[in-house]
């Protein structure tokens, strides 16, 4: 049974909070998606915390392991994502290896070439042949132990060549079902802004408004 199904009631969450994050696309989105929220967010990069080591099986498994370190270290609430791309036709790879998958110089390019490489080689060619999913698994841990879990996803297909400079890792790769437009060819309304300034289109908005209706208050 997921964390929020067995609590009774949902902790709210105001004040400050540490974002258990080193990424600064992903920090910039998630900063975005509080401030409505009134919610001082500052990140685990900016607070100099090190990089806890990720030996989850699941993205839950893993947000649940940076927001707990976050909290501990700091004291204070912490907020943490895990996310990824799952490829169909690669068995769900690179999954919860998506950033490794770009190695430590973040080369993304260099991963979407490798997805695309082996596509290719599974003669995996037709939108249908390329389907995936975005996938993000939201944790917050507060210092006393209390958490609070949300995942959601969103789907599409693998697009060649990447399209679009905005967004982050593999973005302008993948085309969400239902738009002509790649994740990276979008804006950030456009791909993560909440009603009224987006439909909150990504898997992380998806997540995120589970989040804020059982945590947060305007």
């Amino acid at each position: 049974m997921s964390a929020q199904a067995s609590q009774a009631k949902h902790r709210r969450l105001s004040g400050r909070v540490v974002i258990a994050t080193h990424n600064p696309g992903k920090l910039a989105e998630m900063r975005e998606l509080l401030s409505p929220y009134g919610i001082e967010a500052n990140s685990a990069a900016e607070l100099k915390l090190s990089e806890p080591e990720e030996t989850g099986k699941t993205f839950a498994a893993n947000a649940r392991i940076k927001a707990r370190a976050a909290a501990k270290a700091t004291r204070l609430p912490a907020f943490a994502d895990d996310s990824g791309l799952a490829v169909d036709a690669l068995n769900g790879e690179p999954g919860i290896h998506s950033a490794r998958w770009a190695g430590h110089d973040k080369d993304f390019r260099g991963a979407m070439n490798t997805i695309q490489t082996l596509l290719i080689k599974q003669d995996a060619r037709t939108p249908e042949q390329r389907r995936a999913h975005f996938v993000s698994a939201l944790c917050v841990a507060w210092p006393d132990g209390h958490l609070e879990e949300f995942e959601a996803q969103v789907h599409g297909i693998i697009v060649w060549p990447p399209r679009g400079t905005k967004g982050f890792g593999y973005d302008p790769l993948f085309l969400p079902d239902g738009f002509q437009a790649t994740f990276g060819e979008m804006s950030s309304d456009e791909k993560h802004g909440l009603p009224p300034k987006g439909t909150g289109l990504s898997h992380r908005a998806r997540a995120f408004l589970k989040l804020a209706e059982a945590c947060l208050e305007r």
